[in-house]
């Protein structure tokens, strides 16, 4: 049972008690008032009190969490560079339309993805409903083409900088893995990702496809470790969940001794790093920062997917 399911459970129990209570057995207490006491003092069930002060803030976190930002933690490698699997980061519900919780369905149109966003959605695999995390390639309408590690949108190549080679490590590898880190344009969004050095070209079930309408072609960054749109199609406009907007917090869970936990776990310098923000182009593209193929992962990750696992509400869309 996902977080939010059992949310709105508790919610909704609280709730009940505590208008029942108001409603039948409170009064019928007040009436049982002793001569001299005041209707305040009269003894209230602990569940009564409990259910009373809990309400009001689960149904605020409810609310927020199903109509305006729900946060998500990534358990996995395959948004790299862009995310790191132990970043938590906030998702805007309301981007793409105010939906009902649970159905997903849009009652208030408000937009629709852009070419570049970093997109949580869901995605049934192996007969589980699984919340991923990829970016906006292709939009209804598009001929998508993946070829040589280049994506062509309607025949036209999107610009890729070569940036250098680095040895890129995730929580699912014991060794690191060579990869070639290039700087891609798509429309406005400028972004990193990582093709594995020395990969062959590689066939893939949807790497020449036109986009139906209301469907969307998605893929991670770290285009040789991430399981998305080439391996199992498209994501129906029903089944988003909203677009990632920033990183809130970041874990580092590498081990290491306690004393290099207490300074290097918390990555500081991610925390407030904004995602799907257009940038101006000036020759070279800026970079931003999930799903992979290699890692463990919930939005939940499993297997070879990035899944954006629901945070807590107090605090990684597989």
């Amino acid at each position: 049972m996902r977080f939010n399911e059992i949310l709105l459970i508790v919610t909704i129990l609280t709730g009940l008690i505590w208008l029942v209570d108001s409603l039948f057995f409170r009064p019928r207490r007040i009436m049982l008032v002793l001569p001299g006491k005041r209707a305040k003092d009269t003894m209230e069930p602990w569940w009564v009190e409990y259910s009373r002060a809990f309400f009001p803030i689960l149904l605020i976190v409810l609310i927020l969490r199903a109509f305006i930002l729900e946060p998500f933690r990534i358990p996995s490698g395959s948004m790299r560079p862009t995310l790191l699997e132990g970043d938590f980061i906030l998702v805007n519900k309301f981007d793409y339309g105010l939906r009902l919780p649970f159905t997903n369905t849009v009652v208030i149109p408000t937009g629709l993805p852009k070419r570049g966003d970093v997109v949580v959605f869901r995605h049934a695999k192996n007969g589980e409903s699984l919340d991923m995390i990829k970016r906006v390639i292709g939009l209804p309408g598009d001929h998508i083409q993946y070829k040589d590690n280049t994506v062509y949108v309607n025949d036209k190549p999107m610009k890729q900088e070569f940036s250098g080679e680095k040895q890129d490590k995730d929580v699912s590898q014991e060794q690191g893995q060579q990869v070639r880190a290039f700087k891609e344009t798509l429309d406005d969004i400028n972004h990193d990702i990582y093709v594995h050095a020395g990969s062959m070209p590689r066939q893939y079930p949807y790497q020449d496809v036109t986009v139906p309408p209301d469907e969307y072609f998605v893929m991670g960054d770290n285009r040789d470790n991430s399981d998305d749109s080439r391996f199992w199609g498209f994501v129906d406009n029903k089944d988003l969940l909203g677009k990632a907007v920033i990183i809130w917090f970041s874990w580092d869970s590498s081990p290491r001794s306690f004393m290099d936990c207490i300074k290097y776990c918390i990555r500081w310098d991610r925390i407030g790093n904004r995602l799907s923000e257009p940038v101006q182009s000036s020759g070279s593209a800026q970079s931003l920062k999930d799903g992979s193929k290699g890692g463990t992962a919930e939005f939940p990750v499993k297997g070879e997917t990035t899944q954006a696992k629901p945070a807590p509400a107090t605090g990684s869309k597989k």
